[in-house]
This record gives C-alpha cells, sequence and structure tokens, in this order.
C-alpha cells in the first residue's frame, strides 16, 4: 500500500477525540465512534444527558460493546504503518541488512531473523513486532478497564463516606441533646462533670471529622491518581510500537502499586465515658417481671429496610441462659402505663439482639407473630455489619456511632414523660435516649436475641 493509500486508509479509521487510530472502538447510537477510553474520559467529565462529541446527538445507553470489526481494521492500519516505518534505514540490521521485525521479550529489543538465532538469543521468546505490540496493547486496555471500574467503585465509597459524615454530624448533635438532658435529672454538683464530658465529646468527635474528612481527602486523591494513571496508559497506547514495549513494565507496575493502596471508608465510632451516679439512680426504679416465651418462625423485620432476624420454633426458659434455640423473641407477661421502671438484660452470649419495649398492638399473641410495623416498637438493636458491629434504634432507624455495650444493656421506661433509654452498664454511659412524648401506652419489655 503507498502512503497516500494508506494516509487515507489510516484517516478513516481515527478517533476523532484524540485523532489517533482507534484504540478500542466503540460505535454509540448515533452511528458514529471512538476510542473506549476516549469516550470513557469524555463522558465522566461532561454533563448529562450524554451527547455524542461529533454530532451532538444524545445517547441513551451507558455501555457498549467493542466493535470489532473496527477494531480488527484499525490494527491493520497500525501494521500498515509499522511495516511502512521498518523499511527506514533505522530498522536495518547493519550485520545482516535486513529489516528487525522481531521483538525479544527478554532483552526488550528488536532483532533480524539471523540476529535471533544467534546462541544469545536461541532460548529468548520472539515474536513479530506488530503481534507484540498489539498483545501489549491488550495488556494494557485490560488494565485500564480495571483502572476505571476502581475509580467507579471508589465514587461509590466517596458518596458512603459523605453519607456517612453528614449522619455522623448530625448524631454528635443528637448526643448532645441527650447528655444534656440526662444530666439535668442527676444533682447540680455532676455540672461540672457534664461540661467536661460534652467538650470531651467535643473534642473526640472533632478528631473523627477530622479523620472522615482526611478519609474523602485520602479518596479523592486516589480517584484523581486512578485517572492520571488511566490517562497515561492511554497514550502509551498510541506510542510508537518499540516505544511501548520498551515501557510497559513500568507502567504496570505503577498500576499494580496504587491498587495495592486503595483507602478504605472510616467507620466512626465515639467512646463511651462513664456518667457519674447514673446507675446509682437508675437502680431506684429497678423492676422484676418473667418473660412470656413466644416464637415464631415468621420473618421479623426489625427496620424498616430489608434487615430481618428470623426465629425457629423452639421452647425457651425463662431465663435468658438456657434453651436451644439459635434464634428467639420473647416480651414480658406484665405492661405498664404509669411511673418509671428500669431493667437489665444480658447480651454477651449473643451477636444480634434486640431490647426495648413494644405494644400488643405489635404482638399477635394468638399466633405469635410480631407486625413488621416499627410504629408500635422502640428498640435498640445490634447488628454485625462486615468486621465490625453497628447499634441502631428504630422508630426511626437511626445509627448510634458509640462503642457497641460488652455485657448487660439497661432499658429505663419513664411513663411520666413518654421517654425511653438504652444504658451500657459496664460503662455505666448513655447509649440512646428517645424524646419526651415518643411513647403511647401501655408497653411491655420485649428482647430478641441469637446465641452463639
Amino acid at each position: 500500500m503507498d502512503l497516500d493509500a494508506l494516509q487515507v486508509f489510516q484517516s478513516e479509521l481515527t478517533c476523532s477525540i484524540c485523532m489517533n487510530c482507534f484504540l478500542d472502538p466503540v460505535t454509540i447510537d448515533c452511528g458514529h465512534s471512538f476510542c473506549r477510553p476516549c469516550l470513557s474520559l469524555c463522558w465522566e467529565e461532561g454533563q448529562t444527558p450524554r451527547s455524542c462529541p461529533e454530532c451532538r446527538g444524545i445517547s441513551e445507553r451507558p455501555h457498549f460493546k467493542t466493535n470489532i470489526v473496527l477494531k480488527r481494521l484499525a490494527s491493520l492500519a497500525r501494521q500498515a504503518r509499522a511495516d511502512h516505518d521498518h523499511r527506514s534505514e533505522e530498522q536495518i540490521c547493519e550485520t545482516h541488512q535486513e529489516a528487525r521485525g522481531l521483538f525479544c521479550e527478554a532483552d526488550q529489543t528488536l532483532l533480524c531473523g539471523p540476529c535471533s538465532e544467534r546462541p544469545e538469543h536461541t532460548a529468548h521468546s520472539h515474536s513479530p513486532i506488530h503481534r507484540a505490540a498489539e498483545e501489549s496493547r491488550e495488556k494494557l486496555l485490560k488494565r485500564m478497564s480495571s483502572l476505571w471500574k476502581m475509580r467507579e467503585e471508589m465514587q461509590i465509597s466517596l458518596n458512603q463516606e459523605a453519607n456517612t459524615t453528614q449522619s455522623f454530624e448530625d448524631y454528635v448533635a443528637l448526643r448532645k441533646v441527650m447528655i444534656k438532658l440526662e444530666y439535668q435529672r442527676m444533682l447540680l454538683l455532676l455540672r461540672e462533670e457534664e461540661q467536661l464530658h460534652l467538650e470531651a465529646l467535643e473534642r473526640e468527635a472533632k478528631e473523627i471529622c477530622e479523620q472522615l474528612k482526611e478519609s474523602v481527602f485520602r479518596m479523592t486523591q486516589q480517584r484523581k491518581t486512578l485517572k492520571e494513571m488511566y490517562r497515561e496508559m492511554m497514550e502509551m497506547c498510541h506510542k510508537p510500537d518499540v516505544e511501548l514495549l520498551q515501557g510497559l513494565d513500568d507502567v504496570l507496575e505503577m498500576s499494580e502499586s496504587a491498587q495495592l493502596h486503595m483507602p478504605q471508608p472510616l467507620v466512626p465510632e465515639l467512646l463511651a465515658r462513664p456518667m457519674s451516679g447514673l446507675l446509682d439512680w437508675l437502680n431506684r426504679f429497678r423492676v422484676t417481671f418473667s418473660f412470656n416465651n413466644e416464637v415464631s418462625s415468621q420473618h421479623i423485620r426489625l427496620f424498616n429496610d430489608a434487615r430481618r432476624l428470623t426465629y425457629e420454633h423452639a421452647r425457651l426458659h425463662a431465663s435468658l441462659d438456657g434453651g436451644t434455640s439459635k434464634y428467639f423473641a420473647a416480651w414480658g407477661d406484665q405492661s405498664f402505663t404509669s411511673g418509671k421502671q428500669y431493667w437489665e438484660m444480658l447480651m454477651d452470649s449473643s451477636w444480634d439482639w434486640a431490647v426495648g419495649i413494644c405494644k400488643d398492638s405489635w404482638i399477635r399473641k394468638d399466633d405469635g407473630i410480631l407486625d413488621e410495623s416499627n410504629r408500635d416498637n422502640f428498640l435498640l438493636v445490634c447488628v454485625k455489619q462486615d468486621d465490625h458491629y453497628q447499634l441502631w434504634t428504630t422508630a426511626p432507624t437511626t445509627p448510634l456511632y458509640i462503642e457497641r455495650p460488652q455485657g448487660r444493656v439497661g432499658v429505663f421506661l419513664d411513663c411520666d414523660s413518654g421517654s425511653i433509654s438504652f444504658v451500657d452498664v459496664a460503662k455505666r454511659t448513655l447509649l440512646w435516649r428517645y424524646d419526651d412524648g415518643v411513647c403511647t401506652f401501655p408497653v411491655r419489655p420485649f428482647i430478641c436475641t441469637g446465641h452463639r
């Protein structure tokens, strides 16, 4: 093919974005074709809806399959250009006066046929330059696809981290209010401790917020790094065959290093600081009662999302340390309508559990099934998420960013104010307090646990 014909052939196989021969070409809705990497970068940075870079036609689909015919033609165009370049003087072996058409992978050098048969090269793997270059481009494209997927996953983590930051700040504000209300019940001599507790919470919350911001910053920087690495790989794909082959290992090594150092989302957790006199005051209202051990095989919805706990049919003992059931739910045989009541539940042998109060309307006692609505139950729930435990409350579902209790959980019901509080008995601290007036009566104690 003469030079003019080659130029015409290549012009038809040129991406209008990068002005290079197609690399992993895709054809979009309007019929125009572009390199997949070029289109990814163009659409990632552009405004929605996505439009064709050439005719501005709207493209409805976000993903496209490789245009195999164009990909083969682009490869042929690169080979034709390479064949033309290889006929130049610098590609002729000075010793044998033959074109250096082979690439030695071991030495990263170009060889002619006779040179490849010399003793120092016979044990090495040789392949035509164009085929070696195309194989290297495929390696780069596969790695670029992996990097782009990582960037998309990083965006998801980034969104989650931003939501967690807002949720955490909201929780800190709520916790300040709860702590202030709890201290108002104590003697005036505890005012100084209240102030110290709030100041410590403020410092700790500020530190965790800084950690969250730093985490967001690291993720943002990592996304930028991945994008730059992606762009470098795209540029590498368009370099001459020899330069591409000789620089491939360094680029791949950099990308592997980036994938090994991906930042992970932060799980914020406040220390459960003790509150002087809390348990002494609560124990003034301690009550005892027994449980109606009614177990259902139904899926019981403790949250309004898809989280569920399953309870199996079994007979349970009144004490919660006996029985053979893996999961069970039980509620008190006594309902409360007035006054103040406090009780404690042992949770150290449980992994998923919930304690609190429920209304009779939540329990259909004729068949032992719990209503899936959260309107009539106020619970503190502990569930395992990935490699850590998370505390939640129901009505509404709210995450608690504080250490989970190890051992006993205290429940304080104030029928006079219509509120309910949960405490970590071992740490002697408040975990959560529902606002005054949230409860209507009568209500019953409720517990569900899963035992190892």
